[in-house]
């Protein structure tokens, strides 16, 4: 009982570990995807104060943005879907430590004000920014300790279409925001802000509403007439006049051109240390003949994400906004003075819903969708035989006595745990597999109607010069009716392959011996996901060409090998769910009756205390016993479990 306690609490907190990692990663990379020049600024901050600042409009700049920002998305939804647990829970781990190694730095030295993890959008103190990586590292640390207790969200065989569309998305919300302009504005400049109301300090607002300043060519402030005019005012802004884009120039002076015609104000407007040299050059290159003004090159940088970008501001407010890319003409689009309503500000969010978060969520309804065709199919289809044939599949406890015990010890368990049965009748099929030399001697001490006798393998070959190997022949002749092939300890010591299991089992067969076939997956293959693939190619690989008559001489026995003397465990839910795929793959390739008729062993650590709640499971028809068939009274348990 504390056992189980325990792991519902670890169970608990793994995946709570995992939701809040995933949700801030989601929401950091994506943050940034949606403002990376804002984000772009805020990178370019560390490099200048290591001394190697990176021109603003650098392609190298604009793609360490984009990378940031799509690993960290990726990482969020790979967490948040259970998608490739191991290694998406390893590399949040990674990607934290770097992170927090960062933050420490930045907290100690002060080289930015703020780290701008979450750029605009969040805006946290470096001591804050600290204390939250420790925090999501310690996350991530858990995570990856246990990443078999993440819920999958998702199935694997449809996860691939979750994880393009994510690329696909994120990379492609970086791009066009990079492009035009960002789909949230996260900065104090955004459409509906009234900067005459902010400037004098009339409603709360950001510090940078309240701290812009406006310079004509004279040095003269002129803010308040620039927010006091109740008509339009066209902004240019330009950040860094240096490096400004020069392609859209006909198109601003065009826009400067029918603003004259109609009588609106139209200013450029530059950074404060820009010099009247870089001015003249700027007006040489694109023939302009608009005034200049100039203010902090900071607060540029959030008044519009481009360079140069357009601003307009009708009676104070900010109406709308502008990259280079996508500039208004006054003379044929009628939408650029549309004073901005609460529905338009909720366009992006819209947008978000339409393009992400409904699409995702088709993919999981059609996930679930198939996954709940296949448990129809798997688990309800032979209903209807059942009815008619009252089939019902053997229940079966095996035990496997490996390499232990010498003939005498081997011989004294047999006729101990024959004396138990014939006392008390099992409710099930026993049958007890033994090392080679025990077979003909145990035969004779055996109630044949109460246990069956079975050898822990035979050979690939019908007879021949194969020094030590036993065939299935010998094993038959022994008074065997059973053999263990493919178990996992000759899989991984002897290097047994499928195509050498299938020619065991069809000397078995041929034999007249019945199969306890063991398949399972190791620690690896379950913390990556693959459980399923593996299990389903070893049935494929040495089972599938069988007939339905061969197959029906077949007893399978689901061995989680990661549960195996490695100190975890495998609960009763995780061993049906295995039972209940594998019994869907037969139910595939061979049909519902042969699903429903075999036998499908659990064989993990089983034992007298854990018995029954696993064989209470649908889809687990017994037990193959490794340790605990060694002692007859433990033994005698596990059988007892069927009462």
């Amino acid at each position: 009982m504390k056992n189980k306690i325990a792991h519902i609490c670890l169970f608990a907190l793994v995946n709570l570990c995992r939701l809040i990692l995933a949700a801030t990663l989601l929401f950091s990379g994506f943050v940034k995807a949606a403002d990376p020049m804002g984000m772009l600024y805020k990178i370019n901050a560390y490099f200048s104060h290591w001394g190697m600042p990176f021109e603003e409009n650098s392609l190298l700049l604009k793609a360490m943005v984009i990378a940031l920002a799509t690993i960290e998305f990726i990482l969020g939804i790979n967490l948040l879907f259970g998608m490739r647990k191991r290694v998406s829970a390893a590399l949040s781990a990674l990607f934290m430590s770097l992170m927090t190694a960062v933050t420490v730095y930045v907290y100690i030295y002060n080289p930015v004000p703020d780290c701008g993890c979450f750029g605009d959008a969040l805006i946290l103190s470096n001591g804050e920014t600290l204390a939250k990586n420790i925090a999501l590292l310690v996350a991530a640390i858990v995570v990856t300790a246990f990443p078999r207790c993440i819920i999958r969200l998702i199935s694997e065989r449809n996860q691939w279409i979750t994880s393009i569309y994510s690329w696909i998305y994120i990379i492609g919300l970086g791009l066009v925001s990079l492009e035009y302009l960002p789909i949230f504005d996260f900065t104090a400049f955004q459409p509906a802000t009234n900067l005459r109301a902010a400037w004098y300090g009339k409603t709360p607002a950001a510090a940078d509403l309240q701290n812009l300043v406006l310079f004509n060519d004279k040095g003269e402030d002129v803010t308040e007439e620039i927010v006091q005019d109740t008509g339009y005012t066209f902004l240019l802004t330009m950040p860094n006049v240096n490096i400004a884009e020069d392609g859209c120039n006909d198109m601003v002076n065009d826009i400067y051109d029918d603003c004259c015609d109609a009588g609106y104000a139209f200013f450029a407007v530059a950074g404060e240390q820009t010099d009247s040299a870089a001015i003249n050059n700027w007006i040489d290159r694109s023939g302009a003949a608009y005034p200049f003004l100039t203010t902090d090159p900071i607060l540029l940088k959030a008044m519009v994400r481009s360079n140069p970008g357009l601003l307009l501001l009708k009676d104070g407010q900010i109406i709308n906004k502008w990259s280079d890319s996508n500039l208004p003409s006054l003379s044929k689009d009628r939408n650029w003075a549309q004073t901005p309503t609460v529905e338009g500000i909720k366009t992006p969010l819209v947008r978000l819903l339409l393009w992400f978060v409904i699409p995702l969520l088709l993919v999981e309804l059609l996930d679930a969708l198939w996954i709940a065709n296949k448990f129809y199919k798997h688990h309800h289809i032979n209903k209807k035989h059942l009815k008619h044939n009252k089939v019902m599949r053997k229940k079966i406890v095996a035990g496997n006595w490996k390499m232990n015990l010498n003939l005498q010890e081997g011989i004294a368990l047999a006729k101990e745990l024959n004396t138990m049965l014939e006392a008390d009748k099992p409710a099930c099929d026993v049958v007890i597999c033994t090392p080679f030399i025990h077979l003909a001697s145990v035969a004779a001490e055996l109630n044949a109607d109460l246990i069956g006798l079975g050898a822990e393998n035979c050979a690939d070959k019908v007879s021949g010069a194969y020094t030590g190997e036993v065939s299935a022949a010998m094993v038959k002749s022994t008074g065997a009716q059973y053999v263990i092939l493919g178990h996992s300890e000759r899989r991984a010591y002897y290097h047994e392959t499928a195509e050498i299991l299938k020619e065991k089992i069809n000397l078995a067969l041929a034999n007249g011996l019945k199969v306890i076939f063991c398949i399972g997956e190791v620690l690896e293959e379950r913390e990556s996901g693959k459980q399923n693939e593996v299990v389903k190619a070893q049935l494929e690989g040495s089972l599938f060409d069988l007939s339905k008559e061969e197959f029906a001489n077949i007893i399978l026995a689901y061995e989680p090998v990661w549960a195996i003397g490695t100190g975890k465990t495998a609960t009763a839910e995780q061993a049906e769910e295995m039972h209940a795929f594998i019994r869907g793959v037969i139910a595939d390739k061979f049909g519902a009756e042969a699903a429903e008729n075999v036998s499908i062993l659990y064989g993990g650590s089983c034992k007298p205390s854990n018995a029954k709640e696993i064989f209470a499971k649908e889809n687990v028809d017994g037990g193959l016993i490794g340790g605990a068939a060694l002692k007859a009274g433990d033994f005698k348990g596990i059988i007892d479990a069927w009462k």
